[in-house]
């Protein structure tokens, strides 16, 4: 692992560091005389209420500052980036991977494959644990790590190493086994292929991760995604809706077992396996506190939980409105049967599902459709003053879309004030606050 010399990008006014003396410009060598090679060294480092900092100044200079401070308070430093190193790029060639399925012309960061344990812990990314090294490997379990979010796929070796095109893949049972007996805690995820890794796979790895409970908190499967740009990569195809009754017939039974085993379903699956299968969703209290609401698990019955609980705050309308509401094809009648509820309160919603057209294939979430379908589908058709939209469909913190076209070019392109909502509480504060 290489040395990494960290500057200092700005000091907290009041800080600890701020009354020790510390500079912005000047760089961090060592905290208690250990080498700071990222954010999760410094974080776990400034934890100690007594630090030693061996800080390099602008012309070179070398000092010790002594900082005594309360536990777990932070220390005031900022840097220049948030890892405090270069993010770890993923050596894997999995069969399933969507960067490898995007189109060309796309902003560079959407190319990006990271697979860096230090965003699983930060930001609940999932990671295969396949690139740390073991020196890696052996830093999370000293700097206490807990918890990640592991993609795991497969425990069988051979399996696993096939589907992720990396040899090294097959270890990752004994990588999980080391979370465990260093009392760490990790959950899940398992991204299911027709013939690669569902059938007597899939049961072992379940039972794999079964075995390493509660230090396995919990499992996500999803099924493969796939787009229209596959030309070239492993032939895969989606699940049909006999096979995905299957699959949620043997995870249903999987789940009786772990509920009455250790009081918790364990193993969920994510929406789309219902919707494909044409059964009902399970209820919301089935998805016990949303562990994997990221992988779309129980995403709709907590939508509708905050809608419906948000929308009895609420009194009629003095005048009917109506509104227009765009998704994907996946959810529609999920949407058009909760939407019927707001007719009572005086409020029409005109619903679209919008085809994705621009990564084709299987993909029908809404946070995937692009701008440019919206135009295409919807240019004409239109028939309220306002379009609301999951606030998914816009990159984070911006708003612009994933075939980078902007909210407003999209917004002037339709002639209708588009509104961005999060979630089921957002939408009803939306549509009654709107007048």
């Amino acid at each position: 692992m290489a040395f990494t010399r960290q500057r200092i990008a700005s000091v907290d006014e009041g800080s600890p560091a701020a009354r020790a003396g510390v500079l912005a410009g000047e760089i961090l060598l060592a905290i208690n005389g250990e080498p700071v090679y990222d954010l999760v060294d410094y974080e776990y480092l400034c934890a100690n209420a007594r630090l030693t900092l061996d800080i390099e100044d602008n012309v070179g200079q070398c000092r010790r500052v002594s900082i005594h401070k309360g536990e777990y308070d932070p220390l005031g430093l900022g840097f220049v980036t948030t890892l405090m190193s270069d993010m770890r790029s993923c050596s894997n060639r999995c069969v399933f991977c969507f960067v490898d399925q995007m189109p060309k012309g796309l902003r560079p960061s959407l190319s990006v494959k990271d697979d860096d344990w230090r965003l699983s812990f930060i930001m609940g990314n999932y990671v295969t644990l396949t690139n740390a090294s073991d020196a890696e490997f052996s830093r999370i379990l000293e700097r206490r790590v807990s918890p990640l979010y592991v993609s795991v796929h497969a425990t069988d070796p051979a399996v696993r190493s096939a589907i992720m095109g990396n040899r090294t893949a097959g270890r990752i049972l004994d990588r999980l086994t080391g979370l465990k007996e260093s009392g760490l805690r990790f959950h899940a995820q398992i991204v299911l292929c027709p013939g690669l890794n569902d059938g007597a796979v899939l049961e072992r790895t379940l039972s794999d991760l079964r075995s390493l409970h509660p230090a396995s908190q919990s499992v996500a499967i999803v099924p493969v995604g796939l787009t229209r740009f596959r030309e070239g990569l492993y032939p895969l195809r989606p699940y049909t809706p006999e096979e995905a009754r299957q699959i949620v017939g043997l995870v249903s039974a999987f789940q009786e077992e772990c509920r009455g085993e250790f009081g918790s379903s364990f193993v969920f699956l994510s929406d789309e396996w219902y919707l494909t299968a044409g059964l009902p969703l399970p209820p919301c209290a089935h998805y016990e506190d949303f562990p994997q609401i990221e992988n779309g698990v129980g995403m709709l019955r907590l939508f509708e939980s905050d809608f419906l609980y948000a929308l009895q705050e609420q009194t009629p309308l003095p005048e009917k409105r109506r509104f227009s509401m765009a998704g994907g094809t996946g959810c529609h009648a999920f949407f058009s049967g909760l939407y019927e509820k707001l007719l009572p309160y005086g409020v029409e919603m005109q619903l679209f599902a919008v085809r994705n057209d621009f990564f084709g294939g299987n993909v029908s979430v809404a946070g995937l459709v692009t701008g440019s379908d919206l135009l295409s589908q919807l240019k004409g058709r239109i028939e309220t003053e306002t379009l609301l939209i999951p606030a998914s469909m816009l990159r984070e913190r911006e708003d612009v879309f994933l075939d980078g076209m902007t909210l407003a070019a999209l917004s002037s392109a339709l002639g209708v004030r588009i509104l961005p909502v999060a979630d089921g509480e957002s939408l009803i504060k939306t549509i009654f606050g709107e007048r």
